[in-house]
């Protein structure tokens, strides 16, 4: 399955995250209509101290958790590019999870469904959140990032590794062996 050229995408910053949190409290009443972080398509990992990490989709080009899924519970939105959920199909698998190469589908306890980023259909409660709280470590782009989008599709352990080398220096986060 692919996307239209004119993509829509959420870019994240690690290095000006704050940890607030106020994203997945946007996200999870904006989703959910209660604040449950749990259920927010957006996560904050701190692996370290000071180490914040925001992790979400970011809707590949080859959607490999669409394809991965037989009973019809994710598809593509045509205007957006975002991966949409269909919660009554979902069985809970987790066959989403296991084709995504940054580990972002999660099924929150109680939810009967997998969570995917669905851009809020191309107005993110996440980013404007975090623009208003003056961080802007999530940041709404549009257009094409076939070549690079490998680069942010990681699982957030390794981001938040990448980020503490550099913060702390290499020896700190085992870089060096």
């Amino acid at each position: 399955m692919e996307a239209s050229p004119e993509r829509v995408w959420i870019l994240v910053t690690p290095d000006k995250c704050s940890g607030c949190r106020l994203c997945e409290i946007a996200c999870s009443l904006e989703h959910e209509g209660i604040i449950w972080p749990e259920a927010s398509r957006i996560r904050i990992y701190e692996l370290l101290p000071g180490i914040n990490v925001p992790h979400t989709c970011v809707q590949c080009p080859d959607y490999p958790c669409v394809n991965a899924c037989n009973f019809g519970a994710l598809s593509v939105d045509e205007k957006t590019g975002a991966v949409i959920v269909k919660g009554e199909n979902c069985t809970e698998c987790g066959a989403c999870f296991l084709a995504c190469p940054g580990n972002v589908p999660r099924i929150p306890r109680g939810k009967g469904s997998v969570v995917i980023c669905d851009l809020c259909g191309g107005e993110p409660k996440c980013v404007e959140v975090c623009h208003e709280a003056g961080h802007d470590a999530l940041t709404l782009v549009k257009g094409n990032y076939r070549s690079i989008y490998r680069t942010f599709a990681k699982d957030p352990v390794e981001k938040g590794l990448d980020l503490a080398r550099k913060v702390y220096g290499e020896e700190f986060a085992g870089g060096s062996e």
